[in-house]
């Protein structure tokens, strides 16, 4: 019962609380892959209502496909490179590969036995101007996430900057991600996901210009090396995309 409350009070919380790029859109639980093994994830997302018109340069995010391949790297027990390759398929010219990021992350060992997983990445890359109003951007993603037994709660305070483009002045953005899943059985586990923006950490957005997108999903644990993860998602607020849905498919190789 405890475990249902809580359940609920997150999902309702989602809808106060605001996202990322649509390009990998997912809420990153604190494990890292393991040593000598390799993580190849393919990030496919549709856009049923997005932006019309070229705004600031950046061409419209209506009707359009975000392919996205990660490729991560696991060195150590705590630590992982990742590498991320966008790509963009629409009408209007607007398909093409759009920019790549790279992503080291580090966490805290589970011999040292603490309460909650945690781990922290840091994310650089480049992304064409005329598919994002700064070229080049840096992310902070603190992790921390718990599993209780079948409810799995996961927590990124992700701090975003543009370190080139119309936004280098405004300094870091506050852009908090929440996912909260429930194991109905070993393979089917509901839930929702929330990605969300608020603007600058030192001066927030009036609450309509903020981002806050609300995701139903389904994860699938259908085996050891395979990872599946399905979603709809609605925008909150007028900023920002609506109607997106996505999916994530991820292969594990030793």
């Amino acid at each position: 019962m405890k475990q249902a409350s809580l359940f609920l009070f997150l999902a309702v919380l989602s809808w106060h609380a605001y996202g990322q790029d649509n390009y990998e859109i997912q809420v990153y639980g604190s494990e890292t892959v393991k040593k000598n093994y390799t993580m190849l994830e393919l990030h496919s997302n549709f856009t049923f209502d997005g932006q019309r018109t070229t705004e600031n340069g950046v061409l419209p995010t209506n009707h359009i496909i975000h392919e996205t391949i990660e490729i991560t790297h696991g060195f150590t027990d705590w630590m992982e490179l990742g590498f991320y390759f966008f790509n963009a398929i629409g009408n209007d010219k607007r398909t093409t590969y759009v920019g790549s990021h790279i992503r080291p992350r580090v966490r805290i060992p589970e011999k040292w036995h603490w309460p909650v997983g945690v781990s922290l990445s840091a994310e650089v890359g480049y992304q064409k101007p005329e598919y994002s109003e700064d070229d080049w951007t840096l992310e902070l993603r603190p992790i921390v996430d718990k599993q209780f037994k079948k409810l799995y709660v996961a927590f990124n305070p992700t701090f975003d900057r543009s370190l080139h483009g119309i936004n280098v002045n405004e300094g870091f953005v506050f852009s908090p991600n929440i996912k909260v899943n429930y194991a109905i059985t070993k393979v089917i586990a509901p839930g929702v996901e929330y990605y969300g923006s608020t603007g600058p950490i030192n001066s927030f957005l009036p609450i309509q210009q903020q981002q806050h997108q609300l995701f139903i999903t389904i994860d699938l644990d259908v085996s050891k090396d395979w990872e599946f993860n399905v979603g709809y998602g609605v925008a909150l607020t007028n900023a920002g995309d609506n109607a997106i849905f996505k999916i994530i498919a991820g292969r594990r190789f030793h």
